[in-house]
């Protein structure tokens, strides 16, 4: 994009989590960016821009050059992959699971399980490590709809409180992974800026040893 170096953020809960760990590590975004449109913002580092993206597509922005850093979250890590990315620091915040879910009291009946889940990936790779055949079925959102309407038996999601699985009678049932959102690194940026780069990973590292939370 220029020659500033580009971070880019996660919208929506991990956005609001990141940017208190970026202004104790000393780079504020110019404008309120929760009351703004733009997707681009400068910061009162003048060597340092902001771009705001949703999550599945920042892995891609980082591994491509695009954008020179990113934080993310881990389940779009597992999911994607990370090739051309250095994950130095897990961040420890927007903490969640990533669960198996279904109807209150479900058992298996021996059958193929059909599950129904946005994370294929993960979960293909989870059902076969446990030895169980599962159909996957790929949906983008309303997963608790999926086990109501017949489609499928179980889900594969992200849990924080349960409680939209509560109210659509479901219970968590196998826990995956305990998801957090990480700082990833472009490989090529991280040879070319290693200056740069390395002092904001230092000052996010010392910010997130003053809150009590380790990095990775």
């Amino acid at each position: 994009m220029n020659e500033k170096l580009t971070i880019a953020l996660t919208k929506g809960r991990i956005l609001k989590e990141t940017l208190p760990l970026l202004a104790r590590a000393g780079i504020e975004s110019l404008e309120d960016i929760s009351s703004s449109r733009k997707l681009v913002f400068e910061t009162n580092r003048h060597d340092v821009q902001l771009v705001i993206l949703r999550g599945t597509d920042v892995p891609t922005y980082v591994s491509h050059g695009a954008a020179d850093m990113g934080v993310v979250g881990k389940d779009v890590l597992m999911e994607q992959g990370a090739e051309g990315l250095y994950e130095p620091l897990d961040l420890g915040i927007a903490r969640c699971s990533l669960m198996t879910a279904g109807p209150v009291g479900w058992q298996s009946n021996g059958a193929r399980i059909r599950v129904a889940t946005k994370f294929v990936n993960i979960a293909r790779e989870y059902f076969a490590s446990q030895g169980v055949h599962v159909d996957l079925i790929k949906l983008y959102g309303a997963l608790e709809l999926a086990p109501i309407m017949n489609l499928a038996d179980l889900i594969v999601d992200i849990v924080d409180t349960g409680n939209t699985l509560r109210a659509n009678g479901m219970e968590p049932l196998q826990s995956i992974a305990t998801i957090s959102s990480r700082l990833v690194v472009n490989k090529a940026a991280m040879r070319s800026r290693y200056a740069v780069i390395t002092q904001i990973i230092d000052e996010l590292t010392a910010v997130l040893q003053e809150g009590g939370d380790a990095a990775t």
